[in-house]
């Protein structure tokens, strides 16, 4: 069972921090090149964050377009709302996948990063997506498959520990294996399936890695029977191994773009 995080400002600049590596930017670049936004169109961001894909969105729709973006979480509410202030076709709501405050058929495209992952009932969440797209209307979804993860670590054993208590923090460690299925069955045509790999061969403090492994580290005590003492440790020695260019990270996240039928 998930532990869903609770995002104050602190968690909530943490979050944006790591979506501001290089890393991560160039994922927000695949994604906007395989949304294809025009000018004019309307668009919805499920799980909207700090709102760095939200700007890039906001912009490329432009005063023509309407953008929304939706998210439980207040704190990230509020930043996305301060970021996009210049753009007054751009409004953000409180809510959660499975149940969208917007009526049916009211945008071209639709896009979920790193969400579907935390959401218990997938099938209902493509549903509520389907609902508010217009005919012919897309949609961007984006997971990791954490069986994808390649760490170094001279301590397996504990490593293990420390990734099984991060597999408590969302529902689906494995979702990409079988989201194309659950979108078809959910009416999208599956037109598009991309692997993002998020690479790190070295150990650098403006990398995806390194800030995720400090967020691993914090939130694994106390789980999977990984101690305060353990958690230290573990990042000691990722820390040497980095020194020693020695580190090694990879994982791999994994797009699908799926179209719905014009009529």
């Amino acid at each position: 069972m998930a532990e869903t995080m609770a995002f104050d400002e602190e968690s909530t600049r943490r979050v944006e921090r790591l979506y501001l590596t290089p890393d991560v930017v160039e994922q927000r670049c695949r994604v906007l090149s395989e949304l294809a936004l025009c000018p004019g169109e309307s668009c919805l961001d499920i799980g909207v964050g700090p709102g760095l894909l939200a700007y890039d969105i906001a912009a490329s729709v432009g005063s023509d377009g309407r953008f929304r973006g939706v998210d439980p979480s207040e704190p990230m509410l509020e930043m996305s709302r301060r970021r996009c202030a210049a753009f007054d076709w751009a409004r953000f709501d409180h809510g959660d996948a499975c149940s969208l405050p917007y009526d049916a058929d009211e945008f071209d495209a639709a896009v979920s990063t790193q969400v579907m992952e935390y959401v218990a009932d997938v099938p209902r969440a493509l549903g509520e997506l389907r609902r508010v797209l217009k005919p012919g209307g897309r949609a961007l979804i984006l997971d990791t498959d954490y069986d994808s993860l390649v760490l170094h670590s001279e301590d397996g054993a504990r490593t293990e520990r420390i990734l099984s208590a991060w597999d408590e923090h969302f529902v689906h460690r494995d979702l990409p294996r079988t989201l194309a299925g659950q979108m078809r069955r959910a009416g999208f045509e599956v037109v598009r399936q991309r692997v993002i790999p998020m690479f790190n061969p070295h150990y650098a403090e403006n990398t995806f890695s390194y800030l995720l492994v400090r967020a691993m580290a914090a939130f694994a005590p106390g789980r999977s029977g990984v101690s305060e003492d353990e958690a230290t440790a573990w990042l000691e020695e990722l820390d040497a191994l980095g020194a020693r260019g020695e580190y090694f990270f990879s994982i791999n996240r994994y797009l699908f773009v799926g179209r719905l039928p014009d009529s």
